[in-house]
């Protein structure tokens, strides 16, 4: 994908969709750009595949293409999300799919354009009836929460335990494990969070970085992020 390409597209005055993409395959950074806004959804909070869509500065506003829809039945013991996808795939675009997963017993699965109604219209998967529902997953998760917190640097290990209110060692540890990434990118304790970037770690949420609200006299940083909890 040559995101350069799209956003340039899309700054021309188009409105620019992909299918679903690897969600490390986009430079959250890239995205910063005057002239184009952009809408990122997969559905779940920390979606390993996503949406992208970039659209002209002066449109305010577009559709999330992603819906999720649950799958439920008398599935036999071997079936999980990996064997689901292969005979999902059967039917739809691998472009059209994105993440499946468990749910109580039953499946939620993400899709988009054709794909969706597809989903809608089955009765059966694999010789299993099945029940096809649309999921609102506003129902499911804690709405998202502006904060303003004062951070003495902008390490992601920082950033991250203040935006979500842990400990530094219990956010460490979920880096050291590779469970937190940084604009798709497994992070480092290291790593700088810039205004714009996406943080997200794996059983707690992600932080949007909104921006620099200003520096204190002792020489910290007073941030806004906004916080979507799991």
């Amino acid at each position: 994908m040559n995101l350069s390409k799209l956003i340039a597209q899309a700054a021309g005055g188009r409105v620019i969709r992909t299918g679903f993409i690897p969600q490390d395959s986009v430079s959250r950074r890239e995205l910063n750009s005057p002239e184009v806004k952009h809408h990122i959804s997969g559905g779940f909070l920390n979606a390993e595949r996503i949406v992208l869509t970039l659209y002209p500065e002066h449109i305010p506003s577009v559709s999330d293409p992603v819906d999720i829809w649950e799958i439920s039945g008398e599935f036999p013991p071997h079936l999980d999300e990996v064997q689901l996808k292969h005979r999902l795939l059967d039917l739809v675009p691998e472009e059209q799919l994105g993440d499946i997963r468990e749910h109580h017993g039953a499946y939620w699965v993400a899709a988009t354009g054709k794909a969706s109604a597809v989903l809608e219209g089955l009765t059966s998967i694999g010789g299993t009836e099945i029940t096809v529902e649309k999921v609102d997953l506003s129902q499911h998760q804690r709405p998202s929460k502006t904060r303003e917190v004062v951070v003495p640097s902008m390490r992601v290990d920082v950033v991250g335990a203040k935006g979500f209110g842990v400990s530094r060692a219990y956010f460490q540890a979920g880096l050291e494990n590779k469970k937190v990434r940084l604009n798709g990118q497994i992070a480092k304790s290291s790593s700088e969070i810039r205004e714009g970037d996406m943080l997200a770690a794996e059983g707690i949420g992600k932080i949007e970085f909104k921006r620099i609200i200003n520096e204190t006299r002792r020489g910290n940083f007073k941030v806004e992020l906004l916080i979507h909890r799991e």
